[in-house]
């Protein structure tokens, strides 16, 4: 039986264009104005960029992926790694109702490839988009996972080396290498997620957008992967895994594109927190009226529990990265203005004393019927009110905002772009940011969508 990189490889290969389904064109249209807006307004707000960017200017090389937000050029693979670093820099990127974040792994490795080949036709690319989330989708759903690894950049880096293998016009076979060379660089934990402080948790999707341009690259230049790399007896899934479904990975496989089932945030913090925010605004009838409040218990499994505790820490996060991450703070700034922005994790804004007065009315509550199962678990709120009144509701991810039952369409995810480029490196005016989402909305029909790259430079 062939390893399943031969059979992705020979898929990836395969496919075109013409044979994709619409549902899959509109994801991967969707995602590339969602990512690169999201991506724009981490250019401005993510405070270690400007080093991360002079770092990789440093090292020189040729000038051929645009960094986003900054300008200028970069070696493709250097690209894809600052642009990717920027990806999931606000915790505002497209994610599966799985949990973890494809197109920030898949995205920038191939705008950067993209401009490095030269003449990618908009259509090429939608293609190689499409066939990255699918993969990225059918290997995140069909494996045992333990709230171990951390799925976007180790998963991630073998999609987005296929998908770059597809834009390189690989053939099936230096494609699967190009996914086995993946697999040597396929890492990162969760501790990433669940530790505190540092800027990591932002950065991760960039790792795997490099390892997806330089596998890809590598496998272009003849360099071939050891023999079943994905299935082998010390392979990538009986190693990292331990157990996986063959079949579910197969299933439909050039029919069923999974990556329509991704989902886009209105909300800039850990997908978790979202069903929370929304619970607590309905059970208050929405914002500003916290005086009301006694006490607000948070009731969630353990994932929740890791968004929570430690207390102090989650009630006054130290870094931007920590805010998102956290319960409190993001249904306490929530409660008091309505909703939560990419503005609302500045220094100024974690500091602001009655965002934490009401983060100290929240408590967390841990119920193991909320564990994080085959889907991103919802959880209960909550609240007590001065006089003795109590208000209780179960979260739903359905009907949350961005939830698959509740989805955002074209026009909100183009006022999503619009407010993150405003807080963009350099400034974006609105006749630009028209220009980019008509481009976005033409892809398809672009003879180089190095323009696209060019126009987020």
């Amino acid at each position: 039986m062939e390893d399943l990189a031969a059979v992705f490889g020979q898929h990836f290969a395969a496919a075109t264009f013409a044979k994709l389904p619409a549902d899959a064109i509109r994801a991967a249209k969707f995602s590339t104005l969602d990512t690169s807006g999201v991506i724009l307004g981490a250019s401005g707000l993510m405070d270690v960029l400007p080093a991360v960017v002079e770092l990789a200017r440093e090292s020189g090389g040729t000038a051929e992926g645009t960094v986003f937000g900054f300008g200028g050029k970069l070696p493709a693979e250097q690209a894809a790694f600052v642009n990717g670093a920027m990806g999931h820099g606000l915790d505002f990127d497209d994610h599966l109702p799985e949990g973890h974040h494809p197109s920030v792994a898949v995205l920038p490795a191939l705008l950067a490839v993209a401009q490095r080949r030269g003449g990618v036709s908009g259509a090429e690319f939608l293609t190689a988009l499409a066939l990255g989330q699918d993969l990225f989708a059918r290997l995140r759903k069909n494996v045992a996972w333990k709230q171990d690894w951390f799925m976007t950049p180790v998963v991630g880096a073998l999609a987005s080396a296929a998908a770059c293998g597809k834009l390189l016009a690989l053939d099936a076979g230096e494609i699967g290498h190009a996914i086995g060379i993946a697999c040597t660089q396929a890492a990162s934990t969760m501790q990433i997620a669940y530790g505190t402080g540092g800027d990591l948790r932002g950065m991760y999707g960039g790792f795997a957008a490099k390892a997806g341009v330089f596998s890809a690259l590598l496998a272009g230049k003849g360099v071939k992967a050891t023999s079943a790399p994905l299935e082998g007896r010390a392979g990538f899934l009986p190693v990292y895994f331990g157990e996986w479904d063959r079949a579910a990975m197969t299933a439909g496989l050039g029919e069923d594109f999974q990556g329509s089932t991704i989902l886009y945030k209105l909300w800039p913090s850990c997908g978790v927190t979202h069903a929370y925010i929304h619970t607590a605004l309905e059970l208050m009838g929405g914002p500003g009226q916290t005086a009301e409040i006694e006490r607000i218990q948070l009731v969630g499994g353990d994932f929740a529990k890791q968004l929570s505790e430690p207390a102090e820490v989650r009630r006054r996060p130290p870094t931007s990265n920590d805010a998102k991450f956290s319960l409190p703070f993001t249904v306490a700034t929530a409660l008091l203005k309505g909703t939560v922005g990419v503005g609302d994790f500045s220094a100024e804004r974690r500091a602001d004393p009655a965002v934490h007065a009401v983060a100290e009315k929240i408590e967390f509550v841990e119920d193991p019927r909320y564990d994080w199962g085959r889907e991103l678990p919802a959880g209960a709120v909550r609240i007590s009110l001065r006089g003795g009144a109590e208000r209780y509701a179960e979260g739903s991810h359905d009907e949350t905002p961005g939830a698959a039952r509740n989805p955002l369409g074209w026009d909100q995810l183009t006022a999503k772009f619009r407010d993150c480029a405003a807080h963009a490196a350099r400034s974006f005016d609105r006749a630009e940011t028209d220009r980019i989402t008509a481009t976005v909305d033409r892809l398809d029909t672009l003879d180089d969508v190095a323009v696209l790259a060019e126009q987020l430079g």
